[in-house]
């Protein structure tokens, strides 16, 4: 089986690494085909599905998951409907419909987005893409730390960012399958959007009463009960930045780098380009480069205007 996500460069910052006193890594997930790591994982749970039979892909996301559903049916050859709440911008919208993917808008919020979806899915042939929460999107996010470990890199920690969390959960069961289970992971959120770090104060899943970022697409509310069981048996040290830091983030990387990020993968390069405290025991961290769909030179410009006041 031919898999739909790309081996993505790694890179060493070394303009930052030498700001710093750290050897960064950088592992590029924003140059996947849908433009973030979600290609990996929805594409793998994609690929399964469509070996099983499915004849229709359905996905309750107006973001990067559902964009990366989008991709893969495309490839795949299925037709593919991307459910989006009235509140999604008209320019993703258009994306979606751009590579073939039909487009649905339901609601006013994702929940009655998602409640349509699962309607659909009553349909003989149709399935549901979940956005983070399912174990083929943890198997295929985990990738990413195959092919870093493929590479013979050598790091001390690893660095990313948790919405809901299927990328924590790739990149744990990654470190695990390759004999990493020693490397702390630092998963970082914003404040507001950072229910990871809510249920690890509490001890159990905490539902956020809303979302309070711009970093939407870390906007889950509760995080997956598997990505909150990993912090039990696995160092998991969670970090919370600011909507500030992360789009300091994004820009110094777009100056450095030229290219473009949503404030939800600035968070976790806010770690590095901020050196924040919880930096320090580590020498060589990798920091996954996410990506996401939702960002543009205005966005940006605007970003920097609202934050630089």
């Amino acid at each position: 089986m031919t898999s739909l996500h790309l081996t993505t460069p790694l890179l060493t910052h070394r303009s930052l690494s030498a700001a710093i006193g750290k050897r960064v890594l950088l592992k590029m997930e924003n140059l996947q085909p849908s433009g973030s790591f979600k290609m990996r994982g929805i594409g793998l749970f994609c690929q399964r599905a469509a070996e099983r039979g499915a004849r229709h892909f359905v996905c309750p996301s107006g973001g990067n998951a559902g964009f990366a559903a989008a991709v893969a049916g495309v490839e795949l050859g299925v037709r593919t409907t991307i459910i989006v709440p009235g509140t999604t911008h008209e320019s993703v919208r258009l994306k979606i419909r751009a590579i073939g993917a039909d487009v649905l808008v339901h609601g006013d919020v994702w929940d009655e987005s998602n409640q349509r979806a699962l309607q659909l899915c009553e349909q003989e042939g149709a399935v549901y893409v979940p956005p983070f929460d399912h174990r083929d999107i943890w198997d295929g996010n985990a990738t990413l730390i195959d092919e870093v470990v493929a590479a013979d890199a050598d790091f001390d920690a690893v660095i990313c960012s948790v919405g809901g969390g299927g990328l924590l959960c790739g990149v744990l069961e990654g470190l695990h399958r390759n004999g990493l289970g020693h490397v702390p992971v630092l998963a970082v959120e914003t404040e507001g959007a950072d229910s990871l770090h809510a249920a690890m104060q509490a001890g159990d899943l905490v539902s956020l009463p809303d979302i309070k970022s711009i970093a939407t697409t870390l906007g889950a509310k509760c995080v997956a009960r598997q990505a909150f069981e990993w912090t039990r048996r696995h160092d998991v040290r969670s970090i919370v930045v600011s909507d500030a830091q992360a789009v300091s983030a994004c820009r110094r990387f777009a100056d450095d780098m030229r290219m473009l990020v949503e404030p939800a993968c600035g968070a976790a390069l806010s770690v590095v380009y901020h050196c924040a405290p919880a930096l320090a025991p580590f020498e060589k961290p990798l920091v996954v480069v996410c990506g996401g769909i939702g960002v543009d030179l205005a966005k940006l410009e605007a970003w920097k205007i609202q934050f630089e006041r």
